[in-house]
């Protein structure tokens, strides 16, 4: 473990392993109550984001998976039920766990029935959910399968035109299967960033951009406290806004579940997370493909190629980078989140 001294505390970094990362993860998370399923995979699922330098994702959740389990939201022992509907759909019921360990549970069914009828459906129900969904669509694509992930949040963000939050950032992502290396994802929220990264600049100070948030008053604002008191903003206005809507139904009433509106009223200003549905989607390229894989796969990798091939860049590359990175060097870990995050519970 090493530490970078700028001479001024708030620079001061640790250069932690990956390996190191996850051992945290799991003291903490174990130490302040979860069982040993639940702990391995959240701190798998943190790991990963830190690894892949996702900020928001990584050790900063620690954070709010403690501070909603000591509100007494979250149930750190309950173990998924899964049943089987359709022969192209799994449900698996959280019971009011994190979703990382239904999500675990729940894939080798949806792969299988993917496998089988060309395409399957898995419905996470009654989870809470903090992280990426990255993680789940890459889990996919290791099974040769492309997968879609949604899933509402808390009711954060304002509709374009509206100055009053309805919406979750409502993130989406997709992975496509690739022969050789890496598989192409994409990761987004449809709002014009993730919650994590405004309280990030509030955290450390900092200004957000102009068009992320609104204020209370539904005027525009870069200060970020008043941004996450106000409301969020969709991406692409009218575009993005519809984008999320169609997320809250199909993640939401469609499956069962509840819209971000529901879970803002269950959390009674507890700041806890999100508790909802989430809607994962795996399609097989063999089955769909009319047997032609290997030909259907040389016209996508020419797409892929073309859009690389003019220097833009393709979505994840900078994770993929970065995970690179993080296996030979480990990552950077600011001092102040390092302590709070090793504190929490103590």
């Amino acid at each position: 473990m090493q530490r970078s001294t700028g001479g001024n505390v708030n620079t001061d970094k640790i250069n932690l392993s990956i390996d190191q990362v996850y051992d945290l993860s799991v003291d903490v998370l174990s130490r302040n109550g979860f069982s040993a399923p639940h702990t391995a995979a959240i701190a798998q699922t943190i790991t990963a984001g830190q690894r892949d330098d996702c900020q928001s994702h990584g050790l900063y959740r620690l954070i709010v998976c403690v501070q909603t389990l000591q509100a007494g939201l979250v149930d750190p022992d309950a173990l998924p039920l899964i049943t089987h509907p359709a022969p192209a759909v799994v449900q698996v019921d959280a019971q009011r766990a994190y979703s990382l360990l239904a999500f675990q549970e729940g894939l080798p069914h949806l792969a299988e029935k993917a496998k089988r009828n060309g395409v399957a459906v898995l419905a996470i129900n009654n989870c809470f959910h903090f992280s990426a969904l990255w993680p789940e669509v890459e889990a996919i694509a290791e099974q040769g399968l492309a997968g879609i992930a949604m899933t509402p949040s808390h009711s954060w963000v304002a509709p374009a035109g509206g100055t009053r939050p309805v919406f979750g950032t409502n993130p989406i992502a997709f992975a496509w299967p690739r022969s050789a290396g890496n598989p192409y994802v994409f990761d987004f929220a449809t709002s014009m960033v993730a919650r994590g990264e405004i309280e990030l600049h509030r955290r450390t100070g900092r200004p957000i951009p102009e068009g992320w948030a609104i204020d209370a008053n539904g005027q525009p604002t870069t200060d970020a406290a008043a941004g996450l008191a106000g409301a969020m903003l969709t991406f692409g206005s009218y575009k993005g806004s519809a984008l999320s809507t169609m997320i809250e139904l199909l993640a939401g009433p469609l499956i069962g579940d509840w819209t971000s509106l529901q879970s803002q009223a269950f959390d009674a200003g507890a700041k806890g997370t999100p508790l909802h549905g989430e809607l994962l989607i795996a399609l097989d390229p063999d089955i769909l493909g009319r047997g032609q894989r290997s030909i259907n796969d040389a016209g996508a990798e020419a797409m892929l190629d073309a859009i690389a091939g003019q220097g833009a860049r393709l979505p994840s590359e900078r994770r993929y980078k970065a995970r690179a990175k993080s296996a030979q060097e480990g990552v950077w870990v600011s001092r102040a989140l390092y302590d709070e995050v090793r504190n929490l519970g103590a």
